[in-house]
């Protein structure tokens, strides 16, 4: 039998898994597969009763929560558009979204009710609660739930095709303006079916679920895949700080966790190198080989434990990771993994599997994807990512030039992206093509490259590097918290001797940075950027607001 309609593949999932655990949040008893079953179809009865049909667009903002999937499943088994809309998104992203895209009912939980301005919308026919499947009124009262029955079945028999639309996913880029990306059901199904094959996942796999679910990353590989396996999918009901974090880990003990470089490098920063920094003995160790990889075995034990101890897939994707970071992961033996791909491919083009991997590559491409370097350099082998396969894009919402920009008419689709193949066909990135500065004397300079050296100085969280007025600048977020305890034993004076103290800290980053690059990318001014970084959905920084 062949899956390729997410309804499809909802159903064969029940009937394999009807008794496990599918969906709960932590600490609270997790939905059966059979009760997930049930919901769906008491939600599409709904949506029938109120007029839904199969092709009408319906958002969903909210939270990760159990309700988010069935509200998923419901809307794609009927036929019906789904439109994730990221929480993070402002009241005029949000506006801009629901209009664009015509979305005619929408499911929004109740903490980003506040986001929604009806008066605004006036194409929007329902609303309903997310939390709780209640309808919520036009003048803002939350009604009663509008079903209690869950035997209720649907009224109609839905014949949903393979190419049809299934979602409308609009990125929340690094470059600007949000772009309506349509995935059809035979994109994500044949997505979910590759991602398989590089990590299989089975009814005896936990996950728990960071990441925003609206973000096709963790959409696609941590619930449309573990649902797809009969994993159990754990979501928590506050942000994931660390003092909820925690607790949730080792009481789930999750098999199966995906991340954003961004967290990982906080945990390496923040508790594994100050660890080892805080003694003078393993300071010095630290600087050797043989006993930085002691060090670091002992350091990963710990952070499993941390996890929860039965961690055997740590997926990391949506930016490059830092290579000191990677580093560590592979001496502390962790089981890591990365993958590339983006929005527009559903999302995964290339992966490895925990400890199949190799330093700063992102894996061969998937099954069933070609990837080649368009237009190589001869000397480098580096050039844009060019990808061919079932999983790209049916095009933008509404546009077809910038469609016509990126998807070649023989198909391909134009990552944007630049990398270069290893002999063995692990495909390594260089970074963004719209990143790349070129210099007075027409090199190529990857800024990306410059920031890795930068984030590892010391204070330093994040970084950007850009051109203004031919000079190449770096912006630096240092870690102000970490800075100000250092002098808080002054009290008044302390401000003064961390603003000093930053000047000198600056000087010094840019002699550092530019021992350590080409005499091409050579930094020439430093700023100090006190406040964080903008950051979309996957923790990369909004460059654009930058340049």
């Amino acid at each position: 039998m062949v899956i390729d309609t997410l309804g499809a593949m909802f159903n064969e999932s029940v009937k394999q898994n009807a008794s496990k655990l599918a969906l709960g949040f932590v600490g609270e008893r997790a939905l059966t597969y059979h009760e997930v079953f049930q919901k769906v179809n008491s939600v599409i009865a709904f949506l029938e009763s109120k007029g839904i049909e199969k092709g009408d667009k319906i958002g969903i903002l909210s939270t990760n929560q159990p309700n988010w999937g069935i509200a998923y499943f419901a809307i794609v088994s009927m036929g019906a558009v789904v439109v994730p809309i990221l929480p993070d998104f402002s009241e005029s992203e949000i506006e801009n979204v629901l209009t664009h895209a015509e979305v005619k009912a929408l499911f929004v939980s109740e903490n980003l009710y506040r986001k929604i301005d009806n008066e605004k919308l006036p194409n929007l026919e329902l609303i309903m609660l997310v939390d709780n499947f209640s309808e919520i009124s036009h003048n803002g009262i939350f009604d009663q739930p509008s079903f209690t029955n869950e035997d209720i079945l649907p009224q109609k028999e839905y014949r949903v095709e393979k190419d049809d639309l299934a979602s409308i996913i609009y990125t929340s880029g690094t470059t600007g303006k949000s772009k309506g990306v349509m995935l059809s059901h035979w994109n994500l199904t044949f997505t979910v079916k590759g991602s398989g094959k590089i990590h299989n996942i089975t009814s005896k796999d936990r996950l728990l679920s960071i990441l925003p679910l609206s973000h096709t990353y963790e959409n696609t590989v941590a619930f449309l895949l573990p649902f797809a396996g009969g994993a159990t999918i754990w979501y928590l009901r506050k942000p994931p700080v660390p003092s909820v974090l925690m607790p949730a880990l080792l009481e789930v003990k999750p098999t199966i966790m995906l991340s954003v470089p961004l967290i990982i490098e906080k945990v390496y920063k923040g508790k594994v190198l100050p660890s080892i920094n805080s003694k003078v003995a393993t300071r010095i160790l630290y600087k050797f080989a043989p006993t930085r990889k002691l060090l670091n075995l002992v350091a990963g034990k710990k952070l499993m434990a941390t996890f929860g101890g039965c961690v055997e897939f740590f997926g990391i994707g949506g930016a490059k990771l830092d290579p000191t970071v990677e580093k560590f992961l592979i001496e502390a033996k962790f089981p890591y993994a990365i993958g590339y791909g983006l929005t527009e491919t559903s999302p995964l083009l290339a992966g490895f599997d925990s400890f199949k991997g190799k330093y700063q590559t992102t894996g061969p491409a998937m099954d069933g994807v070609t990837l080649k370097i368009n237009n190589p350099d001869p000397i480098t082998g580096e050039g844009e990512i060019w990808a061919k396969g079932d999983n790209v894009m049916k095009g933008y919402y509404k546009e077809p030039e910038l469609t016509a920009d990126v998807i070649t008419p023989e198909g391909w689709f134009r990552t944007g992206d630049l990398g270069c193949f290893d002999k063995t066909g692990y495909l390594s990135i260089r970074g963004r093509l719209k990143n790349m500065i070129v210099g007075a004397s027409g090199e190529n300079i990857y800024p990306e490259e410059i920031e890795e050296i930068i984030n590892r100085f010391k204070h330093v969280l994040e970084s950007v590097v850009v051109q203004k007025k031919g000079k190449l600048v770096a912006m630096v977020h240092f870690n102000m918290e970490e800075l100000e305890s250092k002098y808080a034993y002054l009290k008044d004076q302390a401000n003064q001797y961390v603003e000093n103290y930053l000047n000198e800290l600056t000087k010094e980053l840019q002699l550092y940075v530019n021992s350590k690059v080409n005499k091409f990318s050579k930094v020439q001014l430093v700023v100090a950027q006190i406040e964080p970084f903008e950051k979309t959905a996957t923790k990369k920084i909004k460059r654009f607001l930058y340049y």
